[in-house]
């Protein structure tokens, strides 16, 4: 045989053996990588690559076999789920594997959780020093396996080339709160697989509140017995099918370990929240000898902060002890957060036994006495090995955290002072400021939007979150350890609302706590997001689009037609269009400047990366004789010129639940500029509900009433200004639901384009008015 028949035989040998590992020869064209959190070092080689297809075989090298072995076996599940492509673990050594999971104690990477991953001819190798280093490895190496426009079931291409990874923070976490709604457990252990797959290692789980107490404590029976319940008000009766059936849930102790195994396999820390000495009505309303007054509340049906603290005595410092020490036998993370915030003292100052309490410990103000409480409960935790973490509260007021405690700073404002105090007294900190990493807050102004409290903290302004704060140190900034993002749950009944609330805003969160300052850039995570995204859709999480969605921007034009402009939050992708109706697809029309349309249209639009991915789902304008007459609620300015909070409405028989934008308190919407010309008529849609906005009641504005009921009145230049109709509210009041109001206008003389002040009358504490929308007609 000649020497180059017996090459060509070894070739095609070597491809058959390829083939056979799920190793091939690479096409021509080399794929891109698209990883995210962005890692610290990603050197392609820029020519090669390796092909993984089915049935390549996964080996595991080293030490800590059988934790690396349960690692690579989820890696194998989770392409199998996503991508479809079905990979084999060896159940022994494989000289010949495609993919090679190694750890090795002595291993050349950086830090515990560092991996580097080696693509070359020789296959695909992870190594790491510990299993966990391999786990957040395996996430990268899965993200390899899904690059943009990856097809399901099909051979992936995966450019040779070297990955130098590791976190830049230790705390990288999302809060939950579960007291305010109640997550159930397969629910969770979702959202801690989500987490772990954009590199988040804490959950910091808060189940303790007003609303609710989450956790059995065998010792303290009543705390779920009666602190579990509450009242089923508002919309939280939707949830239990009726107002007489009260809103429960807790969690049992074996509940709650099962949650801490599941979380330690995917290397997610879980972190108790048992918060102090406020936000503890249900713990009151259990036993209402740890409160002030003696009295027993009902657990809480109201938002906002409670005026029902505990009692900073011994008896209910023992009480905290015996809670505390079965809490660290259930969580054996050495973090356990004790709170301390929103505790508001007007119960504490009204009564003397604490006043007295306070001078006899030399303290100044309540403040300094919620230190004082506060160093008892974190000494307790000290005194067993653990580190005390809670909020950054008593900072702002002027006074001392414990000494030993790790400070949770929400307070973001003024360019992060809370923390650089925090940070200046020697405190480790967690930055988790409420602007930019408050998921709960609403995302975009579009009307669609899901509910939740201002300011919306937007995918950008979450992925530029000072991290560290401006003045600090070299020294200081060390004492950073991490960033977190909260989930509080008063508007989040339900798990679809908490993976909309998270997601995409997760990928910014993770790329703060893992990515090096200099590895992140906000136009490359833009073009990274389409792939993460498609990741999202495979693991079956329901993200928002609100970052891409297409907006509509309406004005008039020549000869009754209308002019649209079309943008979306982040100026990313290519919005295409339709005007007959159908759905856009990536094949219709690019957006490219601003359309004229003509009346009696329907306008859809979405938005799509480049290789054809949908980022947005349609959004639809209808353009007709009523377009420019009428407003959404979510269209108007509040009175008050503050960001209104969106507020969930009452379920309908039919279609899809109502959201409202509403200034709680002040029932009163501006539109200006509205097109009156000879308008006659006006019909308004509106929903009447359930106060429960708690601490939001003393800057409640009350409007004077023409008759029992009230109504809604509304005036030209002004609120006080002509008065342009009246529209009783008789027959709403007692409603459930929409109701619809018509009235007459009585233009005044210039009518034209003028500007409108729209209120409800009365007190809302009564019952909170919403818009929903205002049409006027000729």
């Amino acid at each position: 045989m000649s020497r180059i028949a017996l090459s060509g035989f070894f070739c095609r040998l070597a491809i058959a053996w390829l083939v056979a590992t799920g190793v091939a020869v690479a096409a021509p064209a080399v794929p891109q990588w698209s990883l995210l959190p962005q890692p610290v070092k990603a050197s392609p080689v820029g020519s090669g690559a390796v092909e993984i297809a089915d049935g390549a075989v996964v080996s595991v090298h080293g030490a800590d076999r059988q934790e690396v072995q349960a690692v690579a076996e989820r890696f194998v599940q989770r392409v199998a789920d996503t991508n479809g492509m079905h990979l084999r673990v060896a159940t022994a050594d494989a000289a010949h594997a495609a993919i090679t999971f190694d750890v090795n104690p002595n291993a050349d990477v950086v830090d515990d959780a560092g991996y580097r991953i080696t693509v070359d001819h020789g296959g695909i190798v992870v190594t790491a020093r510990t299993p966990r280093g391999a786990f957040y490895g395996s996430v990268t190496l899965w993200q390899l396996l899904t690059p943009p426009g990856w097809t399901r079931g099909a051979p992936v291409q995966v450019a040779d080339g070297v990955i130098d990874d590791h976190p830049r923070f230790a705390w990288r976490a999302l809060l939950l709160d579960s007291g305010r709604h109640f997550q159930s457990v397969a629910d969770i252990k979702k959202l801690i697989d989500w987490m772990s797959l954009n590199k988040l290692n804490v959950l910091l789980w808060h189940i303790t509140e007003d609303q609710g107490w989450r956790l059995e404590i065998p010792k303290y029976p009543e705390l779920t017995k009666v602190g579990a319940c509450r009242k089923a008000v508002g919309l939280d009766s939707e949830l239990t099918g009726s107002p007489d059936q009260p809103y429960c849930g807790f969690y049992t102790q074996t509940e709650a370990r099962e949650i801490v195994r599941y979380a330690a396999e995917r290397f997610v820390d879980v972190v108790p929240e048992i918060d102090l000495p406020g936000h503890s009505q249900a713990a009151i309303a259990a036993y209402p000898w740890l409160g002030v007054t003696g009295k027993r509340p009902a657990v809480w049906t109201d938002w906002g902060v409670s005026p029902w603290l505990i009692k900073p005595d011994e008896k209910t410092l023992q009480f905290v002890d015996d809670v505390l020490d079965e809490v660290m036998q259930l969580f054996p993370s050495r973090y356990i957060s004790i709170g301390g915030d929103e505790a508001d003292k007007q119960q504490w100052n009204a009564s003397p036994e604490v006043r007295a309490q306070m001078h006899k410990l030399g303290l100044a103000n309540m403040d300094q006495l919620q230190g004082w409480f506060m160093n008892q409960v974190a000494a307790h935790l000290v005194e067993h090995g653990r580190t005390p973490v809670g909020w950054d509260d008593v900072l702002v007021a002027g006074a001392k955290l414990p000494a030993s405690q790790v400070v949770m700073s929400w307070h973001g404002d003024d360019n992060e002072r809370v923390a650089l105090a925090a940070l200046r007294q020697g405190h480790d900190v967690v930055m988790t400021p409420q602007e930019s990493l408050y998921f709960d807050h609403y995302q975009s102004d579009l009307p669609d939007e899901w509910p939740g409290p201002p300011p919306a903290p937007t995918l950008r302004q979450a992925y530029d979150t000072v991290v560290i704060p401006d003045g600090a140190s070299a020294d200081e900034a060390r004492r950073v350890i991490g960033v977190q993002a909260g989930l509080w749950a008063e508007q989040m009944p339900t798990f679809a609302h908490d993976q909309h609330a998270v997601f995409p805003r997760i990928a910014a969160l993770s790329e703060l706590g893992w990515s090096p300052a200099t590895a992140r850039d906000w136009n490359d995570f833009l073009q990274r997001m389409p792939a993460e995204l498609a990741r999202y859709r495979a693991l079956g999480i329901d993200y928002a689009d609100s970052a891409f969605a297409p907006a509509f921007h309406v004005t008039a034009a020549d000869h009754g037609a209308f002019r649209i402009e079309l943008s979306n939050q982040v100026s990313f992708g290519t919005i295409r269009y339709t005007t007959d109706g159908s759905l856009p697809t990536s094949q219709s029309d690019a957006y490219a400047k601003p359309l004229t349309l003509s009346a009696n249209t329907t306008l859809r639009a979405a938005t799509f990366a480049a290789n054809g991915f949908e980022l947005a789902a349609p959004r639809t304008q209808v353009l007709d004789e009523n377009t420019l007459l009428g407003r959404d609620g979510s269209a108007l300015a509040t009175c008050s010129r503050q960001p209104a909070t969106r507020l969930d409405g009452s379920r309908p028989p039919q279609g899809p639940r109502p959201i409202y934008s509403v200034d709680i308190g002040n029932a009163c919407w501006l539109w200006p500029k509205a097109p009156l010309d000879g308008i006659t008529h006006v019909a308004m849609t509106v929903e009447r509900m359930t106060w429960r906005f708690g601490d939001e009641a003393k800057d409640a504005v009350v409007r004077r009433k023409a008759s029992a009921a009230g109504e809604f009145e509304i005036h030209a230049d002004s609120c006080t200004g002509p008065l342009l109709a009246s529209l009783p509210l008789d027959n709403a009041v007692q409603a459930r639901g929409q109701v619809r109001l018509d009235g007459k206008v009585a233009m005044p003389v210039g009518a034209g384009v003028r500007d409108l002040c729209v209120f409800a009358t009365g007190d809302p504490r009564d019952g909170q008015w919403a818009l929903a929308r205002m049409v006027f007609s000729k």
